[in-house]
C-alpha cells in the first residue's frame, strides 16, 4: 500500500494519544506561532517544557537583537498561539508531527508557577541549570492537541 494511503490522522481535539504526548514532551525544540496585532503570522523556534497541560518557554540569554520580543507583544494583543514539534526523515515512513493550540500568557520568573517552570526547563536543558533565564516566561494553556504519524 502506498505511503499516502496508509497515513493516519489522530488526536484532533482534547483527547491526545500517548505517543503524541510523549513525542511532544521529549522534543528538544518547537516552533511557536503567534500573530501580530495586524494578523500577520510570526513563527520562532523555542525550547520548552510540558508540565501537565501547560507548555512553558522562557526568554533566555541566547543572543537576540532585543529583549522586547515580538512574540511577547503578540501574546499581549492576541493570546491564541500554536506550537509544533515534528520529525523529518528521508525515510518518509518515520515522519510525524504534534501540534498544541492554546491561550498564552506572559508570566514572571519570580512567581510560584514561574519557579516551577524554570525547574522543569533546567531539568530538560542543562544550559538552564548553569544560567537560569531572566525571563519572562510564556505559559501556553493547551486547549487542543493535533497530531499525525506516517506509521
Amino acid at each position: 500500500m502506498p505511503l499516502w494511503v496508509r497515513r493516519r490522522w489522530v488526536a484532533y481535539g482534547w483527547r491526545v494519544h500517548q505517543w503524541a504526548r510523549e513525542r511532544f514532551e521529549k522534543a528538544r525544540v518547537g516552533r511557536l506561532a503567534t500573530t501580530t496585532s495586524r494578523c500577520r503570522p510570526h513563527l520562532v523556534p523555542v525550547v520548552f517544557a510540558l508540565l501537565g497541560n501547560n507548555v512553558w518557554t522562557a526568554v533566555d540569554a541566547k543572543p537576540k537583537s532585543t529583549r522586547s520580543l515580538r512574540r511577547l507583544a503578540n501574546i499581549e494583543s492576541n493570546p491564541q498561539v500554536s506550537m509544533l514539534v515534528d520529525q523529518y526523515e528521508d525515510d518518509w515512513s518515520a515522519l510525524w508531527w504534534v501540534r498544541v493550540d492554546g491561550d498564552a500568557m506572559v508570566v514572571s520568573v519570580d512567581s510560584e508557577d514561574g519557579r516551577l517552570a524554570l525547574s522543569a526547563l533546567a531539568a530538560k536543558y542543562p544550559q538552564y541549570a548553569g544560567q537560569a533565564p531572566a525571563g519572562p516566561l510564556i505559559r501556553i494553556a493547551v486547549g487542543n492537541w493535533a497530531s499525525w504519524s506516517a506509521q
